[in-house]
Order: C-alpha cells, then sequence, then structure tokens
C-alpha cells in the first residue's frame, strides 16, 4: 500500500462527521441560535469542499463517498429547511415542495430501477442549480437571523426563488425520465 492510498479513509471520515454535524445544527436552529447554526454549517460545508478535493486530487473515491457524500448534503438541507420551518421562519408548504421534490426524484429513480432498467443517479446542471439556490437562500436566511448583515427581503424572495427552483427542477426530472423510460421501452 502506498503512503498515499494509507490516507484515502479521510474522504468519508469527512462525510461521517458532516453527518454528525447535523444534529447541533438542528438544535441550533430550533433554539434560535443561529450565530450557532451558521457556524456548524459553514464547518460542515467546508468538510464538503475539502473532502470533494481530497477525493478528486488523490483519487480517493469510493463507492461508498459516492453514496453518502450527497446524501450527507441533501440531509443537512432537509434538516434546515424543517427546522426552519418548525420555527416559523418558513412556510409548510415550502418545507413540502422542497421534500417532495427530492422524494418525487428518488421515487422517479426507484421506479425506473425496478421497472424498466438500470438507471445510474445523475444531478442535471438543473438539479445542480436547484441545490445550490437551496444552501444559498438557507445561508442568507440564516445569516440575516444572526443579526449580521444581510437584508431583510432575503427571506421573502428567498422562499420564491426556493419554490420556482424546486417546481422546474422537479419538472425537469419528470421530463427527462420519462422521455428516457419512452425510448427505452418503444
Amino acid at each position: 500500500m502506498t503512503e498515499a492510498n494509507r490516507w484515502r479513509w479521510i474522504p468519508n471520515a469527512l462525510t461521517f462527521i458532516r453527518v454528525l454535524l447535523i444534529v447541533p445544527f438542528a438544535l441550533a436552529l430550533y433554539e434560535e441560535q443561529y450565530r450557532v447554526a451558521l457556524a456548524v454549517f459553514l464547518i460542515a460545508s467546508l468538510s464538503d469542499g475539502f473532502d470533494g478535493f481530497l477525493a478528486r486530487h488523490f483519487n480517493w473515491k469510493s463507492r461508498l463517498g459516492a453514496i453518502a457524500d450527497p446524501l450527507a448534503d441533501k440531509a443537512l438541507l432537509i434538516t434546515a429547511y424543517l427546522m426552519l420551518t418548525l420555527t416559523g421562519v418558513l412556510p409548510v408548504w415550502l418545507f413540502m415542495l422542497v421534500l417532495g421534490r427530492d422524494l418525487l426524484i428518488v421515487g422517479g429513480a426507484l421506479a425506473y430501477h425496478f421497472f424498466i432498467g438500470r438507471f445510474d443517479m445523475a444531478p442535471s446542471w438543473l438539479g445542480k442549480l436547484n441545490t445550490l439556490i437551496q444552501i444559498l437562500v438557507v445561508l442568507a436566511i440564516v445569516i440575516f437571523l444572526a443579526g449580521l448583515p444581510m437584508p431583510p427581503w432575503v427571506v421573502p424572495r428567498g422562499i420564491w426563488l426556493v419554490a420556482a427552483m424546486a417546481l422546474a427542477s422537479g419538472l425537469h426530472y419528470i421530463y427527462v425520465w420519462a422521455r428516457r423510460a419512452w425510448l427505452t421501452t418503444h
């Protein structure tokens, strides 16, 4: 085993740490300790970037990492939207839309896999943009709630931006999978 390969567990360990950070992040949001939540969110984000860099730069990619990393990211985001909804910052309908889109994607992938054929899950550019918008809106809202410089319009505009992106990307995935299913079966 080479010296570099001895450390290939680090990206997966960072992903696991990010999963563990979900609990203090959720508690800080729920208890309206927004500066603590912001610090935890930033640590989680930095660990995400660092584990991705290590995996790509040193070729320390693994099947576990390919599955766990996006799930950890999604769990952190869903937790943020859930806690901000439970504390009354975000409307329930927005959380249901964000969660519903993710469940639609997972359900669609599973249905495709079991009824049509193997399907490699790869996010579309619109799906990646949706995730980026969700992250930036959560970040802006938490910065605003923490009393740091951020205009108050980030909350209402962020709500509508996230809703529009969730709808657009959800409909895009439906279209792409329906088209692929149609072409595969006909």
